[in-house]
């Protein structure tokens, strides 16, 4: 659920951050107050498409971030945010999005940047945005079947037969594959068997050009390397004056003197320590000058060698790695081909014998939702005319396929007729926004805990009704709040009086410019927005009829 919103520089927002409670939460105000900005910002904050006209006169960027707890029990969002190794704090989820007046934006999730694709899939598995034609989970037709499952309690069968489908099709390649004509299976063993010999023959060593390539060079630039050698051995130990004879007397000469001096003992003992090291050094380049021979047939075999490492890699990878991990691959692939012959027939019994079972399983599962769509298309026909919709009509269809595919043997679809004698058509093709709001609020309420999401967001929802209807769409709104975390953009008073939860959104003027922000509404403060919803001022007959109203409906109300 969203527990804080903040805003900077947003539209005609300087700056704002509120926070939410659990339950059912009505935003009112005046018309042009800005609360269309609060509902444009949390689009924005849910991916939706925008540019630097969302950046508030004379500011450079705009950002909207929010605190997001995400319920234990939301599998969905959970996996989601695991699969990218996006970690929760405490369950809760960091969400924030900018905009530079230069069209440039950021997104994170958790301070790790973000894709606006990834930021939209994200937030669509933890919040739904009614009453625009976007982030409406329920308009896109591959999540019909997830509702109706999750609604039908199916989502471990339809699990089940998905992972018995996926059995099938890999099955089904692979006896594809050992169907190849015998031809092209023989041409292919040959193929890999020429390669798998040929790497086998010269067996490459990972590292071995570069190790190679160093002795190339050594054997290649001998003359130079021997007569440099040469050099720092005259110096090191052959000439008459060298580097070890001139330390044997120095090394003499402060040992006597340290005998005299005790001071010098720490000298002493640090050139002491020098010399055992030139020593050492000395004897090792010692040996390492005598061990230095020019072989031209080493330098010969060795370029041989590396020729043929590099057609090896050039034509079977781009490293001994690679080579490698070829000769590895084909000789798996040699031995599936050579047992194809035998394979086959079990395969093909194994394939058959899983085409019945995804059959029976496809037909069992569609017994079960088609038992799950008529009661949900019942439920939610009966919702639409308290809602302001009479006559309408909601059905849960089941479009049959040829063959079951990896989900089952038939699409799921949600589709409307919206008025008497109207032909049922997609949800996505209602044009009205509150009548939209309002058939997702129907379906929200059939649904029940059948959607993960946990936060419902309406706009528009009651645009075009009032009296009972609109009562009506309070008491639903307030039930889906016992469970989920709702807000609602109204502007009826009674819808606005059921709410556990009442923010007004105000505009003001300040040194010249127009300002957006929000307030909690309690006690007194919600009298007063009530009884302006209801007449337009707050003068004592309309203060009236808002206790009444909140006395009846609101059940912390204390006049």
């Amino acid at each position: 659920m969203l527990e804080e919103l903040s805003l900077r520089n947003y539209a005609l927002v300087e700056g704002f951050s509120i926070t939410f409670p659990k339950g059912f939460t009505v935003l009112t105000g005046e018309t042009g107050a800005g609360k269309s900005i609060i509902v444009g910002s949390l689009g924005f904050l849910l991916g939706a498409k925008a540019g630097p006209e969302v950046v508030r006169t004379g500011a450079e960027e705009a950002q909207v971030s929010a605190l997001v707890s995400v319920d234990p029990q939301n599998r969905d969002a959970r996996a989601w945010l695991s699969a990218r190794d996006i970690p929760l704090d405490e369950n809760c989820l960091t969400v924030r999005r900018t905009m530079r007046l230069s069209g440039r934006g950021a997104m994170y999730l958790q301070q790790i940047p973000v894709t606006r694709r990834d930021l939209a899939e994200g937030m669509s598995l933890l919040f739904d945005l009614h009453g625009q034609h976007s982030h409406e989970s329920l308009l896109k037709k591959e999540s019909h079947r997830q509702y109706l499952d999750r609604f039908a309690g199916l989502e471990e069968e339809a699990e089940n037969f998905n992972r018995l489908y996926r059995l099938l099709d890999e099955k089904k390649k692979a006896l594809t594959q050992f169907l190849a004509s015998a031809k092209d299976r023989e041409a292919r063993l040959v193929l890999l068997q020429y390669a798998a010999d040929e790497i086998a023959r010269f067996a490459p060593r990972a590292g071995e050009t570069d190790a190679l390539e160093a002795e190339a060079r050594k054997l290649a630039d001998f003359e130079k390397l021997a007569a440099q050698a040469n050099i720092a051995g005259e110096a090191f130990f052959d000439g008459e004056v060298s580097i070890c004879s001139l330390a044997r007397k120095v090394r003499g000469a402060l040992e006597t003197a340290g005998a005299v001096d005790a001071s010098l003992g720490p000298l002493v003992q640090r050139f002491e320590n020098l010399y055992y090291e030139i020593e050492d050094a000395s004897e090792e380049f010692r040996a390492y000058r005598e061990d230095l021979r020019y072989d031209p047939e080493r330098l010969e075999a060795v370029e041989a060698r590396l020729a043929e490492l590099y057609r090896l890699k050039k034509k079977y990878g781009g490293d001994e790695e690679a080579v490698l991990r070829y000769q590895r691959n084909a000789s798996g692939e040699i031995e599936m081909l050579s047992k194809a012959e035998g394979n086959q027939d079990a395969l093909k019994n194994e394939v058959k014998d899983l085409e019945e079972e995804v059959a029976e399983q496809a037909k069992a599962l569609t017994a079960k939702r088609t038992a799950g769509a008529e009661r949900l298309s019942g439920r939610i026909t009966e919702l639409l005319p308290q809602l302001g919709m009479p006559g309408a009509r909601f059905l849960v269809a089941l479009v049959p396929l040829k063959a079951p595919t990896a989900w089952g043997g038939e699409d799921v679809e949600l589709l409307i007729s919206p008025n008497p004698g109207e032909p049922l058509k997609e949800l996505a093709r209602i044009a009205s926004g509150g009548e939209l709001s309002r058939v997702m609020l129907a379906v929200k309420t059939g649904l029940s805990g059948a959607d993960t999401k946990e936060t419902l967001i309406f706009d528009e929802i009651d645009t075009g009704i009032g009296g009972e209807v609109a009562g009506a769409v309070g008491q639903y709104l307030a039930e889906i709040g016992a469970y989920k975390q709702i807000f609602c953009v109204t502007h009826l008073a009674s819808i606005a009086v059921r709410a556990d939860n009442h923010i007004k959104v105000e505009k003001r003027s300040e040194a010249g410019r127009t300002i957006t922000g929000v307030a909690a509404m309690q006690g007194d403060e919600r009298r007063h927005e009530i009884a302006r919803m209801l007449s337009g001022d707050s003068g004592a007959a309309a203060l009236a009829h808002a206790d009444a109203l909140l006395a009846k409906f609101f059940k912390n109300f204390s006049p």
